[in-house]
């Protein structure tokens, strides 16, 4: 959310499919982006012709854990790619989404690697001043 956030990402009325049902991400970020005024569509690696899911997504967020699950070319022209995934490669790793091609495709996305992971690291460690500050009682904002 800090992504789009930082990037002006309109979010309001915006269709969003979180691809991944997992209690500490795909159910989260479906939750913040529902809060955002997104229509949400939670799908999964069961979900059937889950491509044309993905096809009418203006907001696509993989965190399902399976190494390129989303094909690039299901993605519709301007959408909003999160990659949340990672699958370390001999080349590095790959994501859950297929990202070759994906530049072409949609208006923004994540990288994979160097995306989603180091805004997580920053996030926590971000909080984690933030309550050390709370709880020392300072109130630096």
């Amino acid at each position: 959310m800090h992504l789009l956030e930082h990037h002006n990402i309109e979010l309001a009325g915006k269709e969003a499919v979180v691809v991944g049902r997992s209690a500490i991400l795909g159910k989260p970020m479906a939750m913040m982006l529902l809060n955002a005024n997104c229509t949400v569509t939670i799908c999964h690696s069961r979900t059937q012709d889950l491509e044309s899911h993905i096809k009418r997504a203006d907001i696509v967020v993989g965190a399902v854990g399976v190494p390129e699950l989303i094909k690039a070319n299901w993605i519709k022209a301007g959408a909003v790619v999160i990659d949340a995934g990672f699958h370390p490669t001999d080349n590095g790793g790959v994501g859950d989404i297929e990202l070759q091609g994906v530049e072409n495709i949609a208006s923004a996305y994540t990288p994979v690697p160097g995306g989603v992971g180091p805004m997580t690291i920053n996030t926590l460690i971000r909080q984690t001043v933030d309550a050390a500050e709370k709880s020392a009682g300072l109130n630096i904002g």
